[in-house]
Order: structure tokens, then C-alpha cells, then sequence
């Protein structure tokens, strides 16, 4: 058994070994760090600004809600278009973004609603290519080794959101908010860079031959969702991102009105998410394909939601940190399960449609949570907040595994 899991990580790994995936998967890192350093910074800028809990799901929700009227487009996009090129037009647009804030900040003239106005630009864009994005990985590596590279991907997603938070803690207490927008600004350049002149030109398709048909979109994504398989996978993500997901989206509320912690223990919160989420992606690099990933995926949503009930009845900053570790592994596992399930298990032809389907259940679930989540904190604040998304979770999570396991196709 030790021999199989061993040889299924060896395998794993020599991904990176290869030119396309590996210099891909460090611009993706590098990427990301400059994010996740403005993740940071964002929602402490906002409560320095005086924003209340409101506000901030308020972003968050501006951050993601485009999903939900954008993403189908942009999976048409990713289906029809060259994905370099999507790609690198947007994450050029978004770059933009944070050097209006690194501006607006060296002028002493940020408001919170420039904030979250860049925010609902970001999403916007993000709605339309991150369809691309997704499909890169499945379109550089064989079918059989697609969850060992969505895994990877994952590694370094959740790498940078240990290195991201770390670097923003610095900048925080040295040069100010100003160096992590800094810092997100400069990381877009290697990410368009490999778009642009490093991936094959092959992964784009003949827009010639592929209409706009909303009928025959429509048509597809029914044939996407009418597949037991793919429709628990959705389902499952959308839940698990709703009502577990916002626990990231308001650890600054946590951090500094349930335990009065500064930004630096902010950027621990948040990097400890980090390293669960890392834990969890290499831990399913030792699991064979073989395994069902409907199972991981729906056990691993259950827990997340045990661990906001934990977090709201925990008393301890350490042990916020600990839960957070807990959590990044839960979602890390449910996220990569179900995205492998959907992009192993969809025609080529219809991944970017798929993954746009995946997307908006991720995102367009945590831009509903989200919002719904500030509201519920205003009212009955954030610790009974969390109570009922993680006993609503739960129980909804073991209703659906139920259903979901019943199907074998």
C-alpha cells in the first residue's frame, strides 16, 4: 500500500519536471503570492477605513457575484477563443486595479466604495477568464494525469496563500498597505508573460467554426448538469462555498473584534488557511485515480462545516489558527475533487463550459454567502453567524452525499 502511494506521488511530481506545466506552475505561484498579498490587505484596509462588516461582504460579494451572469460567457470564450490571449487581456485589465490603489493611497484618497468598485472590475474579469484559466491544466497534461495536475495547481494556489499572507504581514508593519497592492501589481507580469509566449498556440480552437448559439450553450450545459456525477459535484461545491467558505471571507472580523489581534495575526489566520489548503493538495497526490473522488469530495464538505460550528464556540486565537488549518484542507479537498471529477469526465470540446458550471458554484456560491453572511453577522454577530452556516452545512451535506453516492455514473 505504502508502495502505491509512493509511486502515485513520484508520478505526481515529475509534472513538474516537464517545460510547459512546470513554468506554468511557477508563474501561477508567483501570480498568486501578489494576490494573496492584496487579500490581505484589502479587507484590513477596509476596516481601517471605518467599513463595517456590511461593507465588507459587500466586497467580497462585488468580487464574485459577475459569476453568476458572466462566467457561461467566458467558458464559451475558453471553448472558442485562443485562452492565451483571453487570458493575458483581462489579467492585463486587473493589473490596472491595484496600481489605481497603490495611487489613490500615496494621495491619502482611497474610499471604500473605490475599493470595492475595483473589486466588481476584478470580478468581472475574472467571471470572463477564468474558464481559460481552468482548462489550461487538462489541455497540457494527459487525460490520466489530470488530477495529479489539478492537485499540483492546487499546491501552489495554496503555497501562495502561505507565501502571500507572510510577505503581506511584512509590508504591513513596514512599509505600509501601499506595498502589498504594490506587490500584487508587479506579480500580474510573469503570469501574462507565460500566456502570452509560453503556452502552445494549439490550446486555442477555431472560432470559425463555433457560433455564439445561446440555444446550443444552453443545450450543453443541461447535458453537463443532467450527468448524476457532475450534478452532485456542483451541487456539493456551491454548498460547501456558500455557507463554509465565508469563514476566510470574515477572519479579519474574527481576528480583530473576537480576539482584539493586530494585522500580523491577521496574516497568521489567513496563511494557516494556507497551509491546510497546501496539506490537502498534496495529500490527494498520493491518492490513486482509481479512488472515488465523490466520496473525498462530499467528506471532506461535511467537515469544513463542522469546523465553522468549532470555530464558534472556540475561545483561542491559536485555536482559530488550528481550525483554519483545518478548514484549508476540508475545501482544498472538496474543491480539487470536484473540479477533477467535472474536467475528467467532460468532452474537450465542452470543458470550458464545464469548468465555467464549476466556477460559478465556487465563486458565485461565495459572493452569495458572502453577502448573506455580512448580514447575518450585523444582526446576530459573527460567532452565532457561524453556528448556523456550519449546522446548515452539515446537515445539507450529509443529504446530499446521500443522494449523490446512491448514482454510479
Amino acid at each position: 500500500m505504502a508502495a502505491k502511494f509512493s509511486a502515485s506521488f513520484t508520478q505526481s511530481i515529475s509534472l513538474l519536471k516537464t517545460k510547459r506545466f512546470g513554468i506554468f506552475w511557477f508563474a501561477s505561484l508567483l501570480s498568486n503570492i501578489g494576490t494573496w498579498a492584496q487579500q490581505v490587505a484589502q479587507p484590513w484596509l477596509l476596516l481601517s477605513l471605518g467599513a463595517s462588516s456590511f461593507l465588507i461582504g459587500l466586497d467580497a460579494f462585488a468580487l464574485s457575484a459577475p459569476v453568476w451572469f458572466l462566467t457561461i460567457i467566458g467558458g464559451v470564450l475558453a471553448d472558442s477563443g485562443d485562452r492565451r490571449k483571453i487570458i493575458a487581456k483581462f489579467q492585463s485589465i486587473q493589473m490596472l486595479c491595484p496600481i489605481l490603489i497603490v495611487v489613490l493611497l500615496l494621495m491619502a484618497s482611497v474610499k471604500p466604495w473605490i475599493v470595492i468598485a475595483l473589486s466588481l472590475v476584478v470580478g468581472i474579469t475574472d467571471a470572463l477568464s477564468m474558464p481559460s484559466f481552468q482548462s489550461i491544466v487538462p489541455s497540457i497534461v494527459e487525460r490520466t494525469q489530470i488530477a495529479s495536475g489539478l492537485a499540483l495547481n492546487s499546491t501552489q494556489f495554496n503555497l501562495s496563500r502561505i507565501l502571500g499572507p507572510a510577505i503581506a504581514g511584512v509590508l504591513l508593519v513596514s512599509v505600509g498597505i501601499v506595498g502589498c497592492f504594490a506587490i500584487s501589481a508587479l506579480s500580474y507580469i510573469p503570469f501574462i508573460a507565460v500566456a502570452l509566449w509560453i503556452l502552445p498556440r494549439q490550446l486555442a480552437t477555431s472560432s470559425e467554426k463555433r457560433m455564439f448559439n445561446r440555444h446550443q450553450i444552453w443545450a450543453n450545459l443541461v447535458n453537463i448538469v443532467h450527468i448524476p456525477k457532475l450534478r452532485g459535484a456542483l451541487i456539493t461545491v456551491f454548498v460547501c462555498s456558500s455557507l463554509c467558505a465565508p469563514l476566510l471571507t470574515f477572519s479579519p472580523v474574527l481576528v480583530k473584534d473576537g480576539f482584539h489581534g493586530n494585522a500580523a495575526q491577521f496574516s497568521i489566520a489567513v496563511s494557516a488557511f494556507g497551509v491546510g489548503g497546501l496539506l490537502g493538495a498534496v495529500g490527494l497526490l498520493f491518492v490513486e485515480s482509481s479512488v472515488d473522488r465523490r466520496l473525498l469530495c462530499s467528506w471532506s464538505a461535511g467537515i469544513f462545516g463542522m469546523v465553522l460550528i468549532l470555530t464558534a464556540i472556540n475561545p483561542w486565537f491559536w485555536g482559530l489558527a488550528l481550525l483554519l488549518v483545518m478548514g484549508g484542507i476540508a475545501t482544498s479537498i472538496t474543491n480539487i475533487s470536484a473540479n477533477t471529477l467535472i474536467q475528467a469526465s467532460t468532452p474537450a470540446e465542452l470543458r470550458g463550459q464545464a469548468v465555467s458550471l464549476f466556477m460559478l458554484a465556487l465563486r458565485g456560491g461565495l459572493s452569495v454567502g458572502s453577502l448573506v453572511t455580512g448580514i447575518s453577522i450585523s444582526f446576530v454577530g459573527v460567532y452565532h453567524a457561524f453556528m448556523l452556516n456550519g449546522a446548515i452545512a452539515l446537515i445539507l451535506q450529509v443529504l446530499i452525499g446521500k443522494a449523490w453516492l446512491r448514482y454510479s455514473n
